[in-house]
């Protein structure tokens, strides 16, 4: 059970904040993507009044232009993004083609992913969700998240991102980053997978193709039955980043999937199917999960 449905047990549920961090000629698919399925999802299929994300987007100006020209109004702005960054459950970094502007210029939104990090470190007891979609994760990497972590990245960037994690490893702690040629790639989970991983159809102990083993979730209806459960807050603070789920996906399509993983996570299995229904939408639950206490 996730920390907000946990909370939720003794009274309404809670409607999960998210922030979309914005840089100038991001990908404009690369954010309209998550945003739809985040807003179409409910705690109660097909009832709007329990909606449960409320997203949030935040630029360096008011307004800011995707790679393909399209403006978005921002919300609000960086300074009052870290002002409330306590308040948001889950950040999510859009890529777009000139990502490694952001990285030579040192400029947002990597203060904020540092900032939303270290936040994890010093108050474990809250569930926070660092979501990268595309080149995203190459901030991610260059703001030394990924460290000690798997991740990956859009196709055509595996070796840049190689280098910028190699390079942030010779500034932090010396500890390098797997980068996974994958749909998308989880971090600390937080969820049960069961005593007997051979009998779970969320595990795949070994890679059908040959490559190095990982624990890895196939899509089931089973998810809907399985113990899942919240680590205590001593627990969680002992895990990478102080338990922060950090996802990085490969692409547009990828981060479609990855947001329904994450609806699955945070709300509901039958809600995530739900989403992906109503957008016409063949969901790609296959998934390389790392870092889980089995």
């Amino acid at each position: 059970m996730s920390a907000v449905q946990e909370e939720s047990v003794d009274g309404p549920t809670p409607i999960i904040q998210v922030l979309f961090a914005l840089h100038p000629s991001f990908g404009a698919q690369e954010l309209c993507g998550p945003v739809e399925v985040l807003s179409n999802a409910f705690h109660k299929i097909k009832d709007p009044s329990t909606k449960a994300f409320e997203c949030t987007i935040a630029a360096a100006s008011q307004g800011v232009t995707s790679s393909s020209g399209l403006t978005i109004k921002a919300d609000i702005d960086f300074d009052d993004a870290l002002e409330d960054l306590k308040d948001y459950d889950i950040l999510i970094i859009p890529g777009g083609p000139r990502v490694e502007e952001v990285l030579q210029k040192e400029i947002e939104p990597l203060g904020l992913i540092k900032a939303f990090a270290e936040l994890q470190r010093s108050d474990p007891s809250k569930e926070r969700t660092l979501l990268s979609i595309g080149t995203g994760s190459l901030m991610l990497g260059h703001a030394g998240i990924l460290q000690g972590m798997a991740a990956t990245t859009h196709p055509d960037y595996y070796t840049k991102m190689e280098i910028i994690c190699k390079e942030a490893a010779r500034r932090g702690e010396l500890e390098q980053t797997d980068v996974m040629e994958e749909n998308y790639v989880v971090n600390n989970a937080r969820f049960d997978l069961g005593d007997k991983l051979d009998d779970n159809p969320f595990i795949l102990s070994k890679r059908p193709d040959g490559r190095r083993q990982s624990i890895a979730r196939k899509g089931s209806n089973a998810w809907k039955e399985s113990v899942k459960r919240r680590e205590s807050n001593a627990r969680r603070a002992k895990l990478k980043l102080g338990g922060l789920r950090v996802i990085t996906s490969g692409g547009v399509t990828s981060g479609l999937d990855a947001s329904l993983y994450l609806v699955a996570a945070m709300v509901s299995h039958e809600s995530a199917e739900e989403v992906a229904r109503f957008l016409q939408y063949s969901w790609n639950k296959g998934v390389t999960v790392e870092g889980i206490d089995v």
